[in-house]
C-alpha cells in the first residue's frame, strides 16, 4: 500500500480538511474574489494611504458584511465561516479584515444585538450590501485599554423619556470613521437624567456638530482609514440611544467578535508570509544552490509551518466553540493573544529569508509586518489579554 501523502506546504496538519462543504465553498469564493480584486492594488492603497469606499459593494455583494448576523439581509453563516472570511482577507492585508470588522462585528453587531428595531430596519440593510458604511466610537486619547474613564458625555436637553440626547467629547483611532454614514458612540450620561452610565448611541454621521478626522502619517494599517471622531453638541432624538443596554457590557460585547475575527485574520498573515519566503528561498540561489537548501533556513521555514499550523489549529478550534456557543471571552483572549504573536515572528522571520527585498511592497512580507504591529495593540493589548487569561486560570483580576 502507498504510504500517506505529502503534506501540502500550505496546510500542514490538513486543518481545513475538517471543514463542512459549505464552509470550504465560502473559504474559496472570499480567496479568489481576494486575489482577482484585492491583491493587484493592495501595494498601492498601502503606499498612498487610501481605501477606496467602492470595494464595500463588492465585500457585500460576496455576503461578506455583517456575514454572521440574521436577517436584515445579512448571510447568517457560522462563525467558523466568518473567520474563515477574515483569514482570507488578512491574507491579503489587515487593513481589509479590519475595515469588514469594524463593519460587520463592531457597527452591524451592535446594531443588530442593542439596537431598537428601528434601528435595525433603517440600518442594517443597506449595511449589509455596502451601501451604507458604519464605525464604532469607543476608545478615546486617554482612554484605550480603560474604556470606563471615557470623558465622551451624553445629556439630556429636558425631562422625561422623550428629551433630546446632546453629546459632546472626542473619539480616537476610530478605522472607516471618514468613509462612515453612521457611527455607534458610547458615551457616559449625564447622571441628573436618572441613567448614569455608558450607553450606546446610533449616530448619522451627517448630523450637525459631528465632525471625523483622518489620522494621518501612519507607518502602519495603511490600507485602512483611521480618523478622530469629534462631537460638539451633536444633538439627538431620544430614541438614538440603544434602548437596553447599560455599561461596558454593550462595548466589550462587540469588541469580543472584533477579536474573533483579529485571531483568524492574523493565521492569514502569517500564512502569506511564510509562503512568500518559501517560494523566494526555493528560486533565490547562492553559493550555486536555493537557499532553500541551506539548514539554516531549512530550520527558519519549519519554524514557520509550526508557528502557522499551530494558529491555525487555535482559530479552528475556537472557530468550534463559538458555532457550540460554548466560547468564552477569555478564550478570544488566547486566541488572540497567541496567533497574533505567532504571526509577527512568523513576519520577522520570513523578513530575514528575504534580505533587502524583504523591506519592498514588491513582496508583502514586511507590509504585513507592519499591519501586525498595530493588531497586537488594538482591540485589546497583549498585556491586557494576557490579565484577561490571568483571572480565568486564577479567579483573581489584577487590571488595577
Amino acid at each position: 500500500m502507498p504510504g500517506p501523502a505529502l503534506p501540502d506546504p500550505s496546510d500542514f496538519l490538513a486543518v481545513d480538511a475538517d471543514l463542512s462543504a459549505e464552509e470550504r465553498d465560502i473559504r474559496d469564493a472570499v480567496r479568489d474574489y481576494a486575489a482577482a480584486e484585492l491583491s493587484p492594488r493592495i501595494a498601492e492603497w498601502y503606499e498612498s494611504n487610501t481605501l477606496p469606499r467602492d470595494i464595500a459593494k463588492g465585500l457585500g455583494a460576496l455576503g461578506l458584511l455583517g456575514m454572521h448576523l440574521e436577517g436584515y439581509g445579512c448571510a447568517g453563516t457560522n462563525a467558523t465561516s466568518y473567520g474563515l472570511a477574515c483569514r482570507e482577507l488578512e491574507a491579503v492585508d489587515s487593513g481589509l479584515r479590519s475595515f469588514v470588522s469594524v463593519q460587520g462585528s463592531l457597527a452591524m453587531f451592535a446594531i443588530h444585538r442593542w439596537g431598537s428595531e428601528e434601528h435595525k430596519q433603517q440600518w442594517l440593510p443597506r449595511m449589509a450590501t455596502g451601501e451604507a458604511l458604519g464605525c464604532f466610537g469607543l476608545t478615546e486619547a486617554d482612554a484605550g485599554s480603560d474604556p470606563g474613564s471615557m470623558r465622551t458625555r451624553a445629556r439630556r436637553d429636558g425631562s422625561g423619556e422623550d428629551a433630546d440626547w446632546v453629546l459632546d467629547g472626542s473619539k480616537m483611532w476610530i478605522t472607516n470613521g471618514t468613509l462612515a454614514d453612521v457611527a455607534v458612540v458610547w458615551a457616559q450620561t449625564d447622571p441628573d437624567a436618572g441613567s448614569k452610565g455608558i450607553r450606546g448611541f446610533v449616530v448619522p454621521t451627517d448630523t450637525p456638530g459631528f465632525a471625523a478626522n483622518e489620522v494621518k502619517h501612519k507607518l502602519s494599517l495603511r490600507a485602512s482609514l483611521t480618523a478622530e471622531l469629534v462631537l460638539e453638541g451633536v444633538r439627538l432624538p431620544a430614541d438614538a440611544a440603544f434602548p437596553e443596554v447599560r455599561g461596558l457590557k454593550g462595548p466589550l460585547s462587540c469588541l469580543n467578535e472584533a477579536r474573533y475575527g483579529i485571531l483568524w485574520g492574523a493565521v492569514g498573515a502569517a500564512r502569506t508570509c511564510y509562503e512568500s519566503a518559501l517560494a523566494y528561498a526555493c528560486d533565490r540561489e547562492q553559493f550555486g544552490q536555493p537557499i532553500a537548501g541551506f539548514q539554516l533556513t531549512q530550520r527558519k521555514l519549519a519554524d514557520m509551518v509550526v508557528a502557522v499550523n499551530q494558529a491555525a489549529l487555535t482559530a479552528a478550534r475556537i472557530g468550534r466553540l463559538k458555532d457550540a456557543e460554548q466560547l468564552h471571552p477569555a478564550q478570544v483572549s488566547l486566541g488572540k493573544m497567541a496567533n497574533v504573536r505567532a504571526a509577527l515572528d512568523v513576519a520577522r522571520t520570513a523578513r530575514t529569508v528575504l534580505g533587502g527585498n524583504g523591506i519592498t511592497l514588491e513582496y508583502p512580507v514586511f507590509r504585513h509586518m507592519t499591519n501586525l504591529e498595530t493588531v497586537l495593540t488594538y482591540e485589546g493589548t497583549e498585556e491586557m489579554h494576557a490579565l484577561s487569561i490571568g483571572q480565568a486560570v486564577t479567579g483573581i483580576p489584577a487590571f488595577r
